[in-house]
């Protein structure tokens, strides 16, 4: 099961409790008498309880995001429980961070590296035919 976000009832409400305020959103327990959602009725968001535990292999899984052809030379170094993901940079050095990880053998989880290069390389075909 993917992870879920359990966030506070009328949340979006106020902007005390995390409207437009990211770091405010959090988890607490309704315990109004007539509180639908600590009643668990249908419509409403659900509550944290057993059984949204995430699956025991991706549980303790860290994402290491890459900036920089630096940073992918370091996850040769950290562990194998952490995975690779690229963080927000510009194509170019997207591309070079790309062709390092392909050489390397180090997976990308939010890009797919075979399709990305072959995108690239039919657009630098169409720039030189120009």
């Amino acid at each position: 099961m993917a992870k879920r976000k359990f966030l506070r009832r009328i949340w979006s409400r106020y902007s005390k409790l995390g409207k437009r305020r990211k770091k405010k959103q959090v988890w607490r327990k309704p315990k109004g008498r007539d509180n639908k959602m600590r009643e668990k009725r249908k419509g409403y968001p659900a509550i944290v309880s057993i059984g949204y535990k995430r699956e025991k292999g991706t549980r303790k899984k860290v994402p290491f995001i890459v900036r920089n052809i630096n940073d992918l030379n370091k996850t040769k170094k950290a562990s194998r429980k952490d995975f690779v993901i690229l963080g927000s940079i510009g194509k170019k050095k997207k591309i070079e961070i790309v062709k390092k990880a392909k050489e390397a053998g180090i997976p990308i989880q939010n890009i797919n590296a075979e399709k990305f290069l072959k995108e690239v390389s039919k657009e630098e075909e169409k720039e030189n035919k120009k």
